[in-house]
């Protein structure tokens, strides 16, 4: 398969940054779609569609790309799913039901050649054991960090990491939003090896 240009099909700045660190060039673009969970949808089912969704909305915009695709959410124990809150009041509610709890995050990824239409998709899990958190401690960290466009109501990357006991998964670059593993074994598997691109002499490789 020839090697195509890349497009993160997010407005995200949290994916943008990780994507940045695989070292390739690539272009963004935000998709327009429907984020609406359809009825008795699980969290893996809902996050790997809407990952396919995001990328498959700019295949016409983009010919000749290889388009990247994600989404998350976070599921409570009881089977409750949480998404990105978007309000102080909903985030608030967010980590009162996190706190004390195991976390499953789910991410959905999608690699898709938007000329011959294949595609590769799969969801990551990551647990995410929160601590038991006071009411202060939750008010506190909201209002420093804002996380309202996180999915969990924090931002890993910040001070979330004070929320948490313990953290288990196999990349923990998911809980950002964008498993990296596995975005480098998608790219390896269709012809770009990051490792190899980013080699001092790749222009003669």
């Amino acid at each position: 398969m020839s090697r195509k240009p890349l497009l993160l099909a997010s407005s995200s700045p949290y994916r943008k940054t990780l994507l940045d660190r695989l070292g390739l060039p690539f272009t963004c673009a935000s998709p327009d779609i429907d984020e609406t969970p359809q009825r008795g949808e699980s969290g893996e089912s809902l996050v790997t569609r809407l990952a396919e969704s995001k990328a498959r909305a700019l295949a016409e915009r983009f010919p000749g790309h290889w388009i990247i695709g994600s989404d998350q959410v976070a599921c409570l124990p009881d089977g409750s799913v949480l998404s990105k809150p978007g309000n102080h009041e909903q985030a608030t509610s967010q980590l009162h039901q996190s706190s004390g709890h195991r976390v499953l995050f789910l991410t959905g990824l999608a690699l898709l050649d938007s000329d011959s239409g294949k595609l590769e998709s799969l969801c990551e899990p990551y647990n995410a054991r929160f601590r038991v958190l006071t009411a202060e401690e939750i008010e506190a960290y909201l209002r420093r960090e804002l996380p309202y466009d996180c999915a969990g109501s924090f931002k890993m990357e910040g001070l979330g990491i004070t929320l948490f006991e313990a953290l288990e998964g196999r990349d923990p670059n998911s809980l950002v939003g964008l498993p990296l593993i596995a975005l480098n074994d998608m790219l390896r598997r269709w012809g770009r090896n990051p490792l190899l691109e980013n080699r001092p002499d790749a222009a003669q490789v």
